[in-house]
């Protein structure tokens, strides 16, 4: 992939934090803040979900803009010599097929947002609506408008909430959703998150940088009716260790988007078998979702801000990793990362 991207800044409003360290703190010690939510399931028990808690009870798209906007807040407040106006903001959302999707206009939501915050990004910006895979989507960008187009940072937000009605109802129609009558399913959350992203290059101190990206489409997604053999993460877990030049060997964990449902805990491992072509003792999996919920497009974000903590504060597994994430229809990322001097080892 050339020269790697360096994320440099994180920001987290979660239902464990308000912010990137407390959130971080709390994934840690895996604390989580499951209670019971204003949704009821079709038993007549309380769902439960991990709810952000704001100083006001704001609802719906109000609220998806100021968890982005505080997440953003976070980032932009330990990097003061950031000009927005030369910095592409690149938001990243629920894919428009999600049930319940409570965002009709998303460059309506872009322009609320810049109001929010009070000022305007470049006009380089973008929205991805993506879901999960949104921020390995934002990184392939980031990548181009750093390198390619001579941007100086790029900054990747996200927000979004599964604590919807309609969105809820779908989920447990569907038998994905954590209730009274249901143990193989999600605890829905809400989040929102941010990364500042710039290149790696002469840079001295440790950095987690991007190293790899790959994407492809999995057949057999979780609402499909074929057999899994995880084809589409494993595909995706090649092209980014091609991208970035290394053997899954030569990573020492992973870090995933799973929140709960055998299906994926299945998908993670068939993938691994797959490209892990050497004995390793032990080759750890973490999954955030544990502790802040299925948050949608935020989840991934909240991944990579997790990673970087953990190397920050020596707690990794290891200095090279790599991250999955897939959408219920079949979208799968990979991104290959390394903490070290300059994004080396």
């Amino acid at each position: 992939m050339g020269l790697p991207l360096a994320i440099t800044a994180t920001g987290m409003v979660t239902g464990v934090g308000l912010s990137a360290p407390a959130t971080c703190a709390a994934i840690r010690c895996a604390i989580d803040n499951f209670q019971e939510t204003r949704f009821m399931d079709s038993g007549g028990e309380w769902i439960l979900g991990c709810e952000v808690p704001l100083e006001k009870p704001w609802r719906g798209k109000t609220k998806l803009i100021k968890m982005a906007s505080a997440a953003i807040k976070e980032v932009l407040q330990e990097n003061t010599d950031i000009n927005p106006a030369q910095t592409p903001l690149l938001l990243c959302l629920a894919e428009h097929s999600r049930p319940g999707r409570i965002i009709d206009d998303d460059a309506q939501l872009f322009l609320d947002l810049q109001d929010e915050l009070g000022f305007e990004f470049s006009d380089q910006s973008l929205v991805i609506a993506g879901g999960h895979v949104a921020v390995a989507i934002a990184l392939k960008h980031a990548r181009e408008l750093i390198h390619q187009q001579g941007a100086r940072h790029v900054l990747v937000a996200a927000s979004d909430t599964m604590l919807i009605a309609p969105t809820l109802a779908h989920y447990e129609e569907q038998e994905r959703l954590l209730t009274s009558d249901n143990s193989n399913g999600f605890i829905p959350g809400e989040a929102g998150a941010a990364l500042l992203v710039e290149s790696a290059s002469g840079k001295s101190e440790n950095l987690l940088c991007c190293e790899g990206l790959g994407f492809a489409v999995e057949g057999a997604h979780i609402e499909s009716e074929e057999p899994l053999r995880a084809e589409g993460l494993t595909a995706a877990i090649k092209e980014s260790l091609t991208d970035a030049g290394c053997e899954t060997g030569d990573l020492d964990f992973r870090i995933t988007d799973i929140s709960g449902e055998q299906y994926h805990f299945k998908e993670a491992s068939l993938a691994l078998s797959r490209t892990l072509r050497e004995r390793k003792a032990e080759f750890d999996i973490w999954h955030p979702a544990d502790c802040v919920g299925e948050v949608g497009s935020a989840q991934g974000l909240i991944m990579l801000s997790v990673l970087k903590a953990a190397c920050e504060k020596e707690y990794s597994k290891g200095a090279r990793m790599f991250a999955h994430m897939g959408n219920d229809d079949g979208k799968r990322s990979c991104i290959i990362l390394t903490w070290g001097r300059g994004g080396g080892n």
